[in-house]
């Protein structure tokens, strides 16, 4: 009974150890606002494409087609906006550093 019970207790340690080890974590590669906004972009329009499917198979009715369209298709215009905005602002930070 005592060697299962250090048995237990051992293989209760080792997992408690292997599980709160800290050690190096892999987060992937950091992202920008202007990656992220691109992804919202990739989404919107990914949204878009379905809608657009959904209401050919007269699965929606066309006021809430247009109400959703109108609505993504202002998401969309908005992130292109702002990726614009913050590719020129980058794009003209290296030529004030060189000036």
């Amino acid at each position: 009974m005592t060697l299962e019970l250090a048995c237990c207790l051992l293989a209760t340690a080792a997992a408690l150890f292997y599980v709160f080890t800290p050690g190096k974590l892999y987060l992937g590669h950091k992202k920008t606002r202007v990656s992220y906004l691109r992804e919202r972009k990739d989404a919107v329009y990914e949204n878009l494409r379905d809608l657009n499917f959904e209401f050919k198979a007269g699965k929606m009715p066309d006021a809430d087609y247009q109400s959703l369209k109108a609505s993504l298709q202002d998401e969309a215009a908005t992130l292109l906006a702002e990726i614009a905005r913050l590719e020129a602002k980058a794009a003209a930070a290296p030529r004030k550093a060189r000036s």
